[in-house]
Protein backbone atom coordinates (compact mmCIF):
# COMPACT_ATOMS: atom_id res chain seq x y z
CA UNK A 1 0.00 0.00 0.00
CA UNK A 2 1.30 3.69 -1.12
CA UNK A 3 1.62 6.53 0.94
CA UNK A 4 -0.97 8.12 2.00
CA UNK A 5 -1.06 11.96 -0.38
CA UNK A 6 -3.88 13.02 0.54
CA UNK A 7 -7.18 13.39 3.42
CA UNK A 8 -10.73 14.21 2.01
CA UNK A 9 -12.96 16.26 3.83
CA UNK A 10 -15.77 14.52 2.47
CA UNK A 11 -16.61 10.60 2.03
CA UNK A 12 -17.28 10.04 -1.67
CA UNK A 13 -21.05 8.79 -1.92
CA UNK A 14 -19.72 5.37 -3.76
CA UNK A 15 -17.82 3.69 -6.27
CA UNK A 16 -17.97 3.01 -9.76
CA UNK A 17 -20.09 0.07 -10.31
CA UNK A 18 -21.98 0.01 -7.19
CA UNK A 19 -25.65 -0.03 -6.46
CA UNK A 20 -27.37 3.23 -6.32
CA UNK A 21 -30.61 2.53 -4.54
CA UNK A 22 -31.75 -0.60 -3.22
CA UNK A 23 -34.54 -0.58 -5.91
CA UNK A 24 -35.41 -3.65 -8.01
CA UNK A 25 -32.89 -5.33 -10.37
CA UNK A 26 -32.01 -7.86 -12.69
CA UNK A 27 -28.98 -9.92 -13.39
CA UNK A 28 -28.61 -11.30 -17.08
CA UNK A 29 -29.53 -14.58 -16.97
CA UNK A 30 -26.87 -17.08 -17.64
CA UNK A 31 -26.03 -20.75 -17.27
CA UNK A 32 -23.86 -21.25 -14.13
CA UNK A 33 -20.17 -20.64 -15.04
CA UNK A 34 -21.79 -19.15 -18.61
CA UNK A 35 -20.58 -15.57 -18.44
CA UNK A 36 -16.51 -15.25 -18.21
CA UNK A 37 -14.38 -12.49 -18.89
CA UNK A 38 -12.93 -12.07 -22.29
CA UNK A 39 -8.94 -12.00 -23.34
CA UNK A 40 -8.61 -8.32 -22.31
CA UNK A 41 -10.34 -8.58 -18.89
CA UNK A 42 -13.93 -6.51 -18.20
CA UNK A 43 -13.66 -3.05 -16.57
CA UNK A 44 -16.38 -2.90 -13.30
CA UNK A 45 -18.37 -0.05 -13.50
CA UNK A 46 -18.84 0.33 -17.53
CA UNK A 47 -21.24 -1.70 -19.87
CA UNK A 48 -20.42 -4.74 -21.45
CA UNK A 49 -21.44 -7.15 -24.25
CA UNK A 50 -21.74 -11.00 -24.01
CA UNK A 51 -20.83 -13.45 -27.70
CA UNK A 52 -22.93 -16.66 -28.03
CA UNK A 53 -20.70 -18.92 -26.26
CA UNK A 54 -20.81 -16.30 -22.94
CA UNK A 55 -17.00 -14.41 -23.71
CA UNK A 56 -17.69 -10.92 -21.76
CA UNK A 57 -16.25 -7.95 -23.16
CA UNK A 58 -16.77 -4.14 -22.62
CA UNK A 59 -16.44 -3.45 -26.32
CA UNK A 60 -18.68 -4.80 -28.89
CA UNK A 61 -22.03 -3.68 -31.80
CA UNK A 62 -25.26 -3.11 -31.06
CA UNK A 63 -26.98 -2.32 -27.00
CA UNK A 64 -24.78 -3.79 -24.58
CA UNK A 65 -25.88 -7.14 -22.52
CA UNK A 66 -25.65 -5.36 -19.54
CA UNK A 67 -23.98 -3.31 -17.05
CA UNK A 68 -20.85 -4.51 -14.96
CA UNK A 69 -21.90 -4.24 -11.08
CA UNK A 70 -19.34 -3.89 -8.36
CA UNK A 71 -19.11 -7.02 -6.45
CA UNK A 72 -15.03 -7.50 -5.39
CA UNK A 73 -14.70 -9.35 -8.26
CA UNK A 74 -11.74 -6.97 -9.52
CA UNK A 75 -8.24 -8.61 -8.50
CA UNK A 76 -5.21 -6.64 -7.95
CA UNK A 77 -2.56 -8.75 -10.65
CA UNK A 78 -0.03 -5.82 -10.75
CA UNK A 79 3.13 -6.31 -9.28
CA UNK A 80 1.96 -3.73 -5.77
CA UNK A 81 -0.75 -2.50 -7.12
CA UNK A 82 -3.23 -0.58 -4.61
CA UNK A 83 -6.49 -1.53 -6.15
CA UNK A 84 -8.14 -2.86 -9.41
CA UNK A 85 -11.44 -2.24 -11.68
CA UNK A 86 -10.62 -5.12 -13.78
CA UNK A 87 -12.01 -8.82 -13.54
CA UNK A 88 -9.33 -10.55 -15.03
CA UNK A 89 -9.58 -12.97 -18.11
CA UNK A 90 -11.74 -16.29 -17.82
CA UNK A 91 -13.40 -15.39 -14.23
CA UNK A 92 -17.09 -15.44 -13.75
CA UNK A 93 -18.88 -12.19 -14.49
CA UNK A 94 -22.28 -11.09 -13.70
CA UNK A 95 -24.19 -8.41 -15.78
CA UNK A 96 -27.45 -6.23 -14.85
CA UNK A 97 -29.81 -5.34 -17.68
CA UNK A 98 -32.02 -3.12 -14.90
CA UNK A 99 -31.53 -1.03 -11.68
CA UNK A 100 -29.78 1.51 -10.09
CA UNK A 101 -25.69 2.40 -10.69
CA UNK A 102 -22.97 5.13 -9.48
CA UNK A 103 -21.00 5.93 -13.10
CA UNK A 104 -18.25 7.44 -13.90
CA UNK A 105 -19.75 10.35 -16.17
CA UNK A 106 -16.17 9.96 -18.90
CA UNK A 107 -17.24 12.54 -21.88
CA UNK A 108 -19.74 15.06 -22.06
CA UNK A 109 -21.19 16.89 -19.15
CA UNK A 110 -25.17 16.15 -17.68
CA UNK A 111 -26.99 19.06 -16.92
CA UNK A 112 -28.61 19.54 -13.50
CA UNK A 113 -31.44 20.88 -15.39
CA UNK A 114 -31.65 18.02 -17.93
CA UNK A 115 -31.73 15.19 -15.26
CA UNK A 116 -33.63 12.40 -17.69
CA UNK A 117 -30.78 12.13 -20.49
CA UNK A 118 -29.95 8.47 -21.50
CA UNK A 119 -26.84 7.11 -20.74
CA UNK A 120 -24.52 6.23 -24.06
CA UNK A 121 -22.37 3.27 -23.72
CA UNK A 122 -18.66 3.45 -25.95
CA UNK A 123 -18.30 0.78 -28.34
CA UNK A 124 -15.10 0.28 -27.77
CA UNK A 125 -14.63 0.69 -23.62
CA UNK A 126 -17.70 0.75 -21.81
CA UNK A 127 -17.82 3.67 -20.38
CA UNK A 128 -20.83 6.11 -20.56
CA UNK A 129 -21.84 9.73 -21.49
CA UNK A 130 -25.11 11.34 -21.58
CA UNK A 131 -26.99 12.93 -24.74
CA UNK A 132 -30.38 13.47 -25.50
CA UNK A 133 -32.97 10.07 -26.16
CA UNK A 134 -32.31 8.68 -30.04
CA UNK A 135 -28.95 11.48 -30.37
CA UNK A 136 -26.55 9.54 -32.60
CA UNK A 137 -23.46 9.88 -30.77
CA UNK A 138 -20.49 8.95 -32.49
CA UNK A 139 -18.80 5.38 -30.97
CA UNK A 140 -21.40 5.36 -28.73
CA UNK A 141 -25.33 3.38 -28.77
CA UNK A 142 -27.59 4.48 -26.97
CA UNK A 143 -28.77 2.08 -23.64
CA UNK A 144 -32.22 1.28 -21.99
CA UNK A 145 -30.29 3.43 -18.57
CA UNK A 146 -31.35 7.49 -17.94
CA UNK A 147 -29.58 9.90 -15.71
CA UNK A 148 -30.80 9.57 -12.41
CA UNK A 149 -28.97 12.21 -10.44
CA UNK A 150 -25.69 13.48 -9.14
CA UNK A 151 -23.86 13.07 -5.80
CA UNK A 152 -24.23 15.11 -3.12
CA UNK A 153 -23.41 19.16 -4.17
CA UNK A 154 -22.44 17.32 -7.85
CA UNK A 155 -22.82 19.16 -11.09
CA UNK A 156 -22.78 15.82 -13.48
CA UNK A 157 -19.27 16.95 -14.32
CA UNK A 158 -16.52 14.98 -16.28
CA UNK A 159 -15.15 12.86 -14.25
CA UNK A 160 -18.13 13.07 -11.19
CA UNK A 161 -19.96 10.18 -10.07
CA UNK A 162 -23.47 10.21 -11.42
CA UNK A 163 -26.46 7.63 -10.95
CA UNK A 164 -27.95 5.63 -13.88
CA UNK A 165 -31.44 3.78 -13.55
CA UNK A 166 -33.57 2.02 -15.52
CA UNK A 167 -36.20 2.95 -13.53
CA UNK A 168 -37.51 5.64 -15.55
CA UNK A 169 -37.55 4.33 -18.91
CA UNK A 170 -38.52 6.44 -21.81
Amino acid sequence: MGFQKTVNQYLPPAAEGDFASSNPRASVLASEGQLVAGAAGVTVGRFAWANASGVVLNSGSGAPSGFVHREQQGLITAWLGEASMLVPQGLPVVLHNEGDFWVKNTVTAASIANPRLKAFASLTDGSVQFAAAGATVSGYVETNYVLGGFSNGGTGAVGELVKITTGGKQ
